[in-house]
């Protein structure tokens, strides 16, 4: 357990939205013992805070860190950005739960979007991957939504299928047991498979079974392009029959089209609200998003998996079709829109592959590289969805700031990176960026919110949406989870050098323990895996 430490007049950014106000603040136990001017503490270690910002530890609200907090215990990127807890399982990705004949499903869907997983990687429930975290030790804390596509995986195997009435009430009852473990929620992740081959009956029965295990259902909604309105009003139609509360994953307008799209969704967010619907949403301050090569083809291509769509392109009649598809789009009547028509293959970037013999294309956009391969960009697609087993990361240029900007200062907003870390690649730099960039540049230069609004969005907000009854504010008896940050708080990472750490956090301390002194990793390991609406000894809320 940390000592006494007294931290000397600090700027203090409560979390609240308030303005900052100059106070002393005394850490006992793992806990805030105090806040307030003059404060003595005789025996304490004391941290001059020299001008410094004090604030609550940042809260990565959603991100896809599952696999690396697993391997990589100190997570000196994400500390070094101030962060002392993220949220893992969106999307329909985590890493349970999963039976003996689930296992190699699960471990394919996840190394998708994040590189090769292990088999034992993959973990029959929350507990056995909670226990396999603590033993290894970890920095920072880390709260987990159950995958949908884990639950389908477990049930129905590879089945690309609507649930049978006995097969919904399996997963009800696997997520349930889940919910009992400590999951903060469940999350859908509508176009993906195979979240996306869900009815409408499943995704009743699994809202249903969110609201009465007493969690969240997060969503990764059916389409952030033309049919946002429709996605995201399928989503409040969940939330409104099941009674269950929500979270909106990374709200935004994908392509110029569907540019100034995001003004009226805020609109039916608040009128959600105002007939009792609890709903929120995150967002990550960038202009680019990243995901797997797969979202650049129609999702009924996939419908029965990558081997037997590559089988399918040896005829060159469903060759060809499948490329009008991607770079054209489904002239039919709601069709959902082609990404590559949307953005144009010069706003796509190649920032991880697996494949050796591909390596040298991550960080090119994907008509400089095709063309440097003496290929058409739709054929160079192929070549990696066949050599890289449809395990290709990519970057997707596709905002615009006016969107961008009005979802980011909106009350309902928190800030989560979306981070898909995979060392070694080029990946987004929001992994290692997002927090000092709030700071830096929406807080800063841009004006976009009040240095102490973008703090809430970053604490308070996040803690209140996933029950964290006593993290996000700074005031007595809360647990110690701060970040000591200067005013110049930089990000340093970029899409030419995303793997670049954050500078400007001095401290931070989880639980009362100092994970970053002098603006350097301490090496401890005071983290763990939280339980929403657990309270009690500061580092056993789990």
């Amino acid at each position: 357990m940390s000592a006494r430490t007294l931290i000397r007049s600090a700027r203090v950014i409560d979390g609240t939205g308030t303005p900052w106000f100059r106070a002393d603040l005394l850490i006992e136990g793992g806990r805030i013992a105090a806040i307030g001017p003059g404060l003595a503490a005789p025996g304490a270690a004391v941290v001059d805070a020299e001008e410094n910002f004090l604030a609550p530890g940042f809260i990565d609200a959603h991100c896809h860190d599952d696999l690396i907090t697993l391997r990589e215990p100190l997570r000196p990127e994400k500390l070094l950005q101030g962060v002392t807890t993220v949220v893992v399982g969106n999307c329909s990705f985590s890493l349970y739960p999963a039976t003996p004949a689930s296992v190699s499903a699960l471990a394919r869907h996840f190394g998708a979007l994040l590189g090769d997983v292990a088999a034992d990687e993959v973990f029959a429930d929350l507990d056995a991957y909670r226990r396999a975290l603590h033993g290894r030790g970890m920095a920072l804390n880390l709260v987990s939504l159950v995958g949908h596509a884990a639950l389908r995986y477990s049930v129905m195997g590879t089945d690309a299928r609507p649930a049978t009435a006995t097969e919904r009430e399996a997963m009800v009852a696997l997520l349930g047991g889940q919910l009992a473990q400590g999951a903060a929620g469940l999350s859908l992740g509508l176009v993906y498979p195979p979240s996306a081959m869900a009815d409408a009956a499943e995704l009743e029965a699994l809202a249903a079974g969110v609201r009465a295990g007493g969690g969240l259902l997060a969503a990764h909604v059916r389409s952030y392009e033309a049919g946002l309105g429709q996605a995201v009003d399928e989503f409040l139609a969940l939330l409104r029959r099941s009674g269950a509360a929500g979270l909106l994953s990374h709200l935004q307008a994908a392509g110029r089209p569907n540019w100034g799209r995001v003004p009226a969704v805020l609109q039916a967010l608040e009128a959600a609200r105002s007939e009792g619907i609890d709903v929120a949403f995150d967002m990550y301050p960038y202009l680019a998003g990243s995901s797997y090569l797969q979202q650049l083809l129609p999702p009924a291509a996939l419908a029965d998996g990558l081997a037997a769509l590559l089988g399918r392109l040896g005829d060159a009649v469903a060759r060809e079709a499948l490329r009008r598809q991607v770079e054209e789009g489904d002239p039919a009547p709601g069709a959902p829109q082609a990404k590559v028509a949307l953005i144009g293959w010069g706003n796509v970037m190649i920032s991880g592959v697996e494949a050796p013999s591909l390596k040298h294309l991550e960080g090119m956009r994907f008509d400089a590289a095709a063309a440097a391969a003496g290929l058409s960009p739709f054929d160079l697609l192929l070549r990696l969805l066949e050599a890289d087993g449809g395990r290709t990361a990519i970057v997707m240029f596709q905002l615009h700031e006016d969107d961008l900007r009005a979802a980011c200062c909106h009350r309902l907003h928190m800030f989560g990176s979306d981070g898909l870390p995979r060392p070694g690649t080029k990946p987004h730099p929001r992994a290692w960026g997002t927090f000092p960039r709030v700071v830096e540049r929406l807080a800063g230069g841009q004006r976009w919110l009040a240095l102490e609004e973008a703090v809430r969005h970053m604490t308070s907000a996040p803690a209140g949406r996933f029950r964290l009854a006593d993290r996000g504010v700074l005031r007595a008896g809360m647990v110690a989870d701060l970040v000591l940050f200067r005013p110049e708080l930089r990000e340093c990472s970029s899409f030419e050098a995303p793997e670049r750490f954050a500078r400007g956090v001095v401290r931070l301390w989880v639980a009362g323990e100092a994970v970053v002194a002098e603006g350097a990793v301490t090496g401890r390991r005071p983290g763990r895996v939280l339980r929403p609406g657990a309270t009690g000894d500061a580092r056993a809320a789990a």
